[in-house]
């Protein structure tokens, strides 16, 4: 018996019938790298099996590939509905305790309202942008894209703002003072302004198409909103690093309140850094043709990403000592207020004794 490629057997040996079948039965189910191969038989016949080792099932891959990435948006969606919820609480827990307000908290509700925003712009880009609307490439599509780009770069200036605050209070001890809270919103809201606007104008010129989602070979402008949230990133984890160095050494005994904060926010900003890090710089990992990897990289992005602003609530509000002592006494006032209250409406419902006699009743029985 003989095993040779299929396009070298002898048409006078075997039927290309048989041959032609063997295309016509599979060529929606599997895809092709090389030849595929059948034995031809020593009476000039062709082997009832074909070898189809070098071919994969398009449309099993297509089914399992279609699955992973329903569940990955399912995942998307229920990460950024969490992520919303928790950051409306934490936004609603700043606003109304006013006695922990201080640089420090505004700073931490700044980057939650950062947050806030960008979830909104998600949701409205994950509700608008429809295949047709890319295609058309209309004006308020790009609106919504540059307004989602603007949101995003304002959670790393805003980390870097809280990475800036922390160097300045642990590294630069004295110089707290002079910190205003108008440099960090110069930071946190107005900076990226002015890139996203270069941005904008750079992909009016050089790429405009696709409502300015994704981006053309060759063409790099989204570099210019991406090389500073990149450059911002490694500041940070340089502060980060110095800060660390400086609690290990000159912190580790002091017990003063004020230090015990100072190293919550750093352990808080130690695990949301690299968070929001790793999430962004997935971006720029190719996971490779593997299966295996590509369906790994879908789930931990998808996590990663639609799950940040709910780390971000933990850390700096609800995990944060001073937001939750401040819940507490808010919470034990209300009680005592609405006890004094039970109390006041029950002593005013006790009716009258009947052999009691009114002032204004002996009143009028004198003047009689």
């Amino acid at each position: 018996m003989l095993k040779q490629r299929v396009a070298d057997c002898p048409d006078s040996e075997c039927s290309p019938h048989l041959l032609t079948a063997a295309f016509c039965l599979f060529p929606l189910l599997l895809s092709c790298a090389d030849n595929v191969y059948r034995k031809c038989l020593a009476n000039g016949t062709w082997a009832l099996k074909g070898n189809y080792s070098m071919c994969k099932a398009i449309l099993h891959e297509e089914k399992k590939g279609k699955m992973h990435y329903q569940i990955a948006v399912i995942i998307n969606f229920l990460g950024h509905c969490i992520s919303m919820v928790a950051l409306l609480i934490a936004f609603f827990l700043f606003l109304c305790l006013r006695s922990i307000r201080c640089l420090r908290n505004i700073i931490h509700w700044n980057l939650i309202t950062a947050f806030i925003l960008r979830n909104a712009t998600w949701f409205i880009v994950q509700m608008t942008m429809s295949p047709e609307v890319h295609e058309s490439n209309v004006i308020w599509c790009r609106l919504v894209t540059a307004s989602f780009n603007y949101f995003h770069s304002t959670n790393f200036f805003w980390m870097f703002g809280e990475g800036c605050y922390l160097h300045t209070a642990i590294v630069l001890t004295y110089s707290t003072d002079k910190l205003r809270k108008w440099m960090f919103i110069c930071i946190g809201w107005c900076i990226p302004f002015p890139i996203i606007v270069a941005w904008a104008i750079g992909k009016l010129y050089y790429d405009n198409e696709k409502c300015w989602f994704g981006k053309r070979a060759g063409v790099y402008t989204d570099y210019i909103y991406q090389g500073p949230m990149i450059l911002v990133l490694v500041i940070n984890f340089i502060f980060l690093f110095n800060i660390v160095r400086i609690l290990m050494t000159k912190l580790r005994a002091s017990t003063t309140s004020e230090t015990i904060q100072y190293r919550k926010a750093v352990k808080a900003t130690l695990v949301l850094l690299p968070l929001l890090g790793i999430t962004y710089m997935l971006f720029f990992v190719n996971p490779g043709e593997d299966e295996i990897s590509q369906i790994v990289f879908i789930y931990f992005n998808s996590f990663l990403e639609s799950f940040q602003g709910f780390f971000v609530s933990v850390f700096y509000c609800f995990l944060n000592s001073e937001v939750r002592s401040a819940v507490r006494k808010r919470f034990h006032r209300w009680q005592e207020q609405h006890s004094i209250r039970a109390r006041m409406t029950q002593a005013m419902s006790i009716p009258t004794s009947p052999s009691r006699v009114s002032f204004h009743s002996i009143k009028q029985s004198t003047s009689l």
